[in-house]
């Protein structure tokens, strides 16, 4: 049970898109993907889609809200929806399960991160490109953004000790792992080796996780040394300092 983490309100700065829902609670998953790459202008979506990411969203806010205060052991689905003011059955509808209701907002972050990697001007270097990105992105601009980042903690510690949420916390990093490839293959260039791609594309993914990981089993602040920020550069540069596509444009 989680006792230490502090219980916060979930304002949405961190989990501003829901990556997937599942149906019936029959394991098949269905996916929402954007048909646009990314950096692009995102189809604006209907009445009916905005009310169901709205539901999403509620009902991940209550899930992670439950499992900071009591951890997943002790919470229910039950729970989550009675939390979130749906019925149980609205619950199943959109996740399988209690641990993937949290899937929306450990993602959102990502998504967020990425679109502001697929933003940088064209010509700057690769490795300036996601170590600028990355420390935006973990660095607080606002209590919001230092509130996504405790519950992030919170969770991360919840899920040490609970199998299916870790396993959610590692599928969310793959997908997110494989939506940047096309965003690096963009910055790198048309001439850039694909292997090399995938490897940065590994890599920034990976510095990110375990500093987020190794961040959540301390009581370092949101910012400056041992913050999130700070551990994922560090780990960014070390992952990807022997790469020939880094070397080629400057890379350390």
């Amino acid at each position: 049970m989680v006792r230490n983490a502090a219980t916060v309100r979930l304002g949405g700065t961190f989990c501003h898109h829901c990556t997937s829902r599942t149906s019936g609670g029959r394991g098949r998953t269905l996916r929402t993907v954007s048909t646009k790459p990314e950096g692009g202008t995102p189809p604006t979506p209907t009445l009916t889609e905005r009310r169901k990411a709205a539901t999403q969203l509620d009902i991940a806010r209550a899930a992670a809200e439950l499992f900071t205060e009591h951890g997943p052991d002790g919470t229910t689905a039950e729970d989550i929806a009675l939390r979130a003011g749906v019925a149980l059955r609205t619950f199943y509808r959109y996740f399988r399960s209690k641990q993937d209701a949290v899937a929306p907002l450990l993602a959102g972050g990502a998504d967020r991160w990425r679109r502001m990697l697929a933003a940088t001007e064209p010509g700057a270097g690769l490795p300036e490109a996601l170590e600028r990105s990355i420390a935006a992105s973990l660095t607080p601009a606002d209590e919001a953004t230092e509130e996504g980042l405790r519950w992030t903690r919170g969770l991360l510690r919840a899920a040490a000790e609970d199998p299916a949420l870790r396993a959610v916390w590692y599928r969310v990093n793959q997908e997110s792992e494989e939506r940047l490839r096309g965003v690096v293959a963009g910055l790198a260039g048309p001439d850039a080796d694909l292997l090399e791609v995938r490897l940065a594309a590994a890599a920034a993914t990976d510095a990110i996780r375990i500093a987020l990981e190794t961040w959540s089993e301390t009581e370092a602040p949101v910012r400056g040394e041992g913050a999130p920020a700070e551990l994922a550069v560090r780990c960014l540069r070390e992952l990807m300092g022997g790469m020939r596509l880094l070397r080629g444009q400057g890379g350390g």
